[in-house]
């Protein structure tokens, strides 16, 4: 990915997230029926493939590797289609992009953590934000299906964000909707429930469930997808 569309992504919240569980522990958190094989990543970038949890035709849970960046199905070439890896989820429903998915097409997106930056251009500082017990996130999102008329084929993901709680707040306005397990068979029922059905799930986390470390700048390259991007730079709390 270019350097100048990677710092465009930098505005963007979120715009760069984990999974580095055992595949097991993610299977028995998200209860999905297939054995995907994916690696550990530590450094998960815009245009990249993420996991996604979603419905499948049988009518159980499937883990998939999508695209992430959101190519809504009425979009004429996806080359020329800026890239969406965030949605709000404040307005999501009403949007031409979002609308058809957020009725039909909901998921779920794992991960550990993610990351945000604070300080000025040029010297920011990234936080990676992670549950206290270091237990898995998910977060809620939306995936489309595109086909071209030479019949390619794209399926791609976006991350709905909301207003940010306590601890991400210092750091962004912004952050992921995060789901309990409790949630996740009415969000991914797209079949019986509305948007309006699953909106009282898009919230602020908790105050208290996730906690701010900061880490070594070397995780601002994409290309950095390494253990040793997410160790505590000395410790730091924010």
């Amino acid at each position: 990915m270019p350097y100048s569309i990677f710092l465009c992504y930098l505005r963007f919240m979120c715009s760069r997230f984990t999974l580095v569980s055992d595949p097991e522990v993610i299977r028995a958190t998200f209860g999905y029926v297939n054995h995907p094989n994916f690696p550990p990543r530590h450094n998960i970038a815009p245009t990249q493939p993420i996991a996604v949890v979603r419905m499948g035709s049988s009518g159980a849970r499937e883990l998939v590797l999508l695209r992430w960046g959101l190519v809504p199905s009425w979009v004429k070439d996806p080359g020329e289609f800026t890239t969406i890896i965030n949605a709000r989820s404040e307005t999501a429903a009403g949007k031409p992009s979002f609308r058809a998915a957020m009725r039909h097409r909901r998921c779920l997106v794992p991960a550990d953590g993610f990351i945000e930056w604070t300080g000025p251009k040029g010297s920011k500082r990234p936080f990676y934000m992670k549950r206290e017990d270091e237990g898995l996130l998910a977060f809620a999102g939306l995936w489309e299906h595109w086909q071209g008329p030479d019949g390619s084929e794209v399926e791609s993901a976006v991350i709905l964000t909301t207003e940010a709680n306590a601890t991400v707040s210092p750091l962004h306005n912004r952050m992921p909707v995060i789901l309990d397990p409790e949630q996740f068979d009415a969000w991914l029922d797209c079949k019986r429930l509305t948007p309006d059905d699953v909106g009282e799930f898009l919230k602020p986390a908790e105050d208290d469930l996730l906690e701010a470390v900061e880490v070594h700048p070397r995780i601002n390259n994409p290309a950095n997808d390494l253990p040793e991007v997410l160790e505590p730079l000395q410790g730091n709390l924010l």
